[in-house]
């Protein structure tokens, strides 16, 4: 894993896949470079996630990083009044565009914000339909299925692993942590591996111990390691859309230093046989508020 650094590219909204993906691959394709796509499909709900602004931590992320600014004015209004509108429906050509252009599709929610904030509360059988209607539509879109999925927010529990495992997913991304391993849940060694990101996200770390967007780039680059993996998530709504540029940025300096530029899957193939066992647990995570999964 010599200076290596693996994308993931986290689509929530109907802006971010409208607008943020075809950006993204125009800037992934000058650089020559391939990276992951997690895809969401169904209803832009994610106005509702506002009654968070009640708690301190959510409401200081959405201040610090100018969220209106970054996600754009229409996130406070999504889903609010009336469903969302049908993210897959309306942008199913960009999804289709970005997979054609050759960059690994997966699936991350039919409704990013019901499966980040109601996980607890869901059952077996709630669970079980939104990744079902989920990679119904995602199919239907793309033609075939996809191998890979990540749960949004990275909001995953035991009950989650476990159904996820009755689909065919050949590796997820679903936790933060280290490095790729293989989860094990009450004893059982589930078949599914897991790539967690290991490197933080611009919301987390913008504003945070003088962190801002003119030295964000430089903060990022001091935390790659040359000889382990690194795992990256990145945005539609913000590297695809206000950070762009700044990315665009990032990937030369990264290029520059050596480092190659992959999708997770390319990783997935190389660790397959290698991966340890390990566990995952929801605990709190620096810059974001709530509890994350997070490889013990």
């Amino acid at each position: 894993m010599r200076k290596t650094l693996a994308l993931r590219i986290d689509v929530d909204t109907f802006r971010g896949t409208g607008r943020g993906v075809p950006n993204l691959c125009g800037i992934l394709d000058a650089h020559k470079v391939r990276g992951t796509f997690y895809f969401s499909v169904g209803p832009d709900n994610m106005g509702r996630h506002l009654w968070r602004l009640l708690k301190p931590a959510f409401l200081w992320k959405m201040l610090r990083t100018n969220a209106a600014g970054l996600y754009g004015p229409e996130i406070i209004l999504m889903g609010t009044a009336w469903p969302g509108p049908g993210i897959g429906k309306h942008h199913g050509d960009a999804m289709r565009a970005a997979v054609q252009a050759g960059h690994e599709g997966g699936f991350h929610a039919y409704d990013h914000h019901f499966a980040q904030a109601k996980l607890d509360a869901m059952s077996e059988t709630a669970m079980r339909r939104e990744i079902g209607r989920g990679m119904e539509t995602l199919t239907a879109i793309l033609g075939s299925p996809v191998a890979t999925s990540a749960a949004p927010g990275w909001r995953t529990n035991d009950r989650l692993l476990k159904i996820k495992a009755e689909y065919p997913f050949a590796y997820n991304s679903d936790c933060r942590g280290r490095a790729p391993f293989y989860p094990v849940v009450g004893g059982e060694k589930l078949p599914q591996l897991q790539i967690p990101v290991t490197l933080p996200t611009y919301d987390e770390v913008l504003g945070r111990d003088g962190v801002t967007d003119e030295t964000y780039n430089e903060f990022q680059l001091s935390l790659l390691k040359p000889d382990t993996l690194n795992v990256l998530t990145i945005h539609a709504e913000a590297e695809g859309g206000r950070c762009a540029a700044q990315f665009d940025r990032y990937l030369t300096a990264v290029l520059r230093e050596g480092y190659r530029v992959v999708p997770l899957g390319e990783i997935a193939a190389e660790v397959r046989d290698t991966a340890p066992d390990g566990v995952m647990k929801l605990c709190a995570f620096p810059g974001r508020e709530g509890q994350l999964a997070v490889q013990q």
